[in-house]
């Protein structure tokens, strides 16, 4: 069994999953990289270093057999799990609730939420089989865990959500060696940001927002995720400094 240590990235193909893939394999970190898109997991597993420390299992999070494969396959790798970061997600179009039909609805809380309690469950199970005990889980919260942008109950109901999930396992892991921590993103550079005729905002008024490059997302996250696991980061906020949240009414 290696020494080093091993982890696990939901919605690795692109973005935030993709920027922390890179950030941790540089850091000498084994992974396992979960994801949709086999061909966009390999374009990542190509900007890693070490490509030898990197396993790609494509699935969706939201599945319960793909969710327990690409646990099953990681520990098979490389021997024990340290670290779980819960990435994947999803958004929806911003509109009136009553405009917004269930299957929306459900396709936004399946892969926000079903995936972080699917994913938390397995690694969980692992962190309390295994010896040394314990590990790490790191879930992608957002701004919208505490402020909501306008017509989007779907995705900010599901991000509030997650922010219970962050605390309980927090909780529930104190006496396994498993700590929890959500890192509260705003306007990365993804494609959930920035659409063509800019953002609403409570106001009314569209506006185009700054936004920052998500490779500084995934080096606060390997800086998080080296810490010692007697040490909790329960919720980290990072976002662009332009960003119209503080002060908002």
């Amino acid at each position: 069994m290696s020494d080093e240590k091993v982890a696990i990235i939901t919605g690795a193909s692109s973005g935030i999953g993709r920027a922390t893939a890179v950030a941790l394999s540089k850091a000498g970190w084994s992974l396992g990289l979960f994801a949709r898109r086999a061909d966009k997991l390999q374009e990542t597993k190509d900007l890693c270093e070490n490509p030898s420390k990197i396993l790609l299992v494509p699935g969706d999070v939201s599945k319960e057999e793909d969710v327990q494969k690409v646990f099953r396959l990681t520990v098979a790798q490389f021997g024990r799990l340290d670290m779980l970061f819960n990435n994947a997600g999803t958004a929806s179009a911003q509109v009136p609730i009553e405009e917004t039909s269930l299957e929306t609805f459900q396709r936004v809380l399946n892969a926000n939420l079903v995936g972080v309690f699917l994913c938390t469950r397995e690694a969980v199970r692992i962190f309390k089989s295994q010896s040394p005990q314990g590990g790490r889980i790191i879930n992608n919260g957002s701004i919208s865990a505490y402020t909501p942008r306008p017509h989007s109950s779907p995705y900010t109901c599901t991000k509030h959500a997650v922010l219970g999930m962050t605390k309980s396992t927090a909780l529930d892991g104190r006496a396994f060696n498993i700590t929890c921590t959500q890192i509260d993103i705003g306007n990365a550079q993804t494609s959930l940001m920035s659409p063509p005729n800019g953002l609403l905002q409570g106001d009314g008024r569209r506006i185009s927002e700054p936004s920052f490059d998500p490779k500084y997302v995934g080096e606060a996250i390997a800086h998080i995720a080296g810490l010692p696991l007697d040490v909790t980061v329960l919720t980290f906020n990072i976002m662009a400094t332009g960003m119209p949240l503080v002060g908002r009414g």
